[in-house]
């Protein structure tokens, strides 16, 4: 088996961070934070020192939100559908172009 093939089948390494460096890093204020937990709309893990850790993907996400909220003047609740609505029309958007790669 060549290394190639070997460290494609690896699996992606999952890369997160503690709550400061997360807001720090996102500009999202520590309630709002907070709120985006409260909801599911961020899942946030405990380190075995009990702090909360969130993963580096979700950094866009909250970013696309707090842009959402701004710009529209929306509460959390309403930009987090937003979101939630634009990542689905993505995800189906690339199944189509998937499918459409079938076709021809």
């Amino acid at each position: 088996m060549s290394m190639t093939k070997k460290a494609s089948s690896l699996p992606a390494p999952s890369t997160v961070m503690a709550w400061e460096e997360f807001v720090e890093i996102t500009g999202v204020a520590p309630e709002r934070l907070k709120e985006l937990v409260a909801l599911g709309w961020i899942e946030n893990r405990s380190s075995a020192a009990q702090v909360l850790m969130f993963r580096d993907a979700d950094i866009y996400r909250v970013r696309k939100l707090e842009r959402i909220c701004c710009d529209f003047e929306l509460p959390v609740v309403g930009g987090t559908i937003i979101v939630d609505l634009l990542e689905r029309i993505d995800a189906l958007e690339r199944a189509v172009r998937s499918l459409r790669g079938f076709e021809e």
